[in-house]
């Protein structure tokens, strides 16, 4: 059973629920109990009955600005080598592979207030949800590479969503994209005024609420099974991979870099 907790929030408003990212200080960041939290929450909502359709947003005007570099760089400072760390970079990323897995597999309909700033794992966590809806002062971006890290987890999903192409040009760039091109290139799906994301995804829960469970259910087993194992082997294969970019000395500089808000410099 889920416990309650101050940094991912659970509410339920009729037949819908809502999980809140609750870290507005940090711009929502995920740390590493907050990513094994969205797991029991998704879970639970899963469970209860009385809940028709998820919405997942942020506190304040942040969505979610990544995973926490400061916990990160805190965790590595406590051994004597920064690949040394590769044990912890890898639990790391099969735990928000996980995340991910668990919303894409969710019976429910999952839907994205995007209320500002969605980035790197905020990212991810927009491209697992089912419907998203957006503020138009909302961002999109996978800045990872000009930290020294690759978005392992994120690509593929990236990929799955918008296509191969479009992809590359985002991830390669570490573009960030304001809500309307977001919309033109199908991440965000509509967009609203700032203050106004998660009533409309109250909205759109109770439009899909108005469906038969079951058929629900049943529609979204269908676009989880069309996703196929083949996305699933990419997840997997991903999490590998941004594990690894984590050992570098390139994610040493990127994200120290990052926090000591400096221009990284690349051997």
């Amino acid at each position: 059973m889920y416990m309650p907790s101050e940094h991912v929030e659970v509410k339920l408003t009729d037949c819908v629920g809502t999980i809140v990212l609750n870290r507005p200080d940090h711009g929502n960041a995920l740390t590493r109990l907050m990513v094994r939290q969205l797991v029991e929450a998704f879970e639970d909502l899963y469970r209860e009955k009385r809940v028709r359709a998820i919405i997942l947003t942020g506190a304040a005007d942040t969505f979610c600005a990544g995973n926490d570099l400061e916990e990160i760089v805190d965790a590595s400072s406590l051994l004597s080598e920064w690949a040394d760390s590769q044990e912890r970079w890898g639990e790391d990323a099969a735990d928000f592979r996980d995340v991910i897995s668990r919303m894409l597999e969710t019976p429910k309909p999952i839907i994205a207030a995007v209320n500002g700033a969605a980035l790197s794992h905020g990212a991810g966590l927009v491209l697992a949800c089912d419907i998203v809806v957006a503020c138009e002062e909302s961002v999109f971006g996978i800045p990872d590479p000009r930290r020294g890290i690759a978005a392992g987890v994120v690509a593929p999903l990236l990929s799955h969503r918008i296509g191969t192409g479009q992809a590359a040009r985002l991830l390669l760039t570490s573009s960030i994209i304001d809500s309307a091109e977001a919309v033109r290139l199908g991440i965000f799906h509509e967009l609203v005024e700032g203050d106004k994301t998660w009533a409309r995804g109250v909205e759109l829960a109770r439009e899909c609420a108005e469906g038969a469970p079951e058929a629900l259910q049943l529609t979204k087993r269908l676009l989880s099974e069309t996703i196929g194992e083949q996305l699933d082997t990419q997840l997997t294969a991903g999490a590998i991979i941004q594990a690894t970019s984590f050992t570098t000395t390139a994610a040493e500089e990127g994200i120290s870099a990052f926090l000591e808000e400096r221009t990284p410099e690349w051997k």
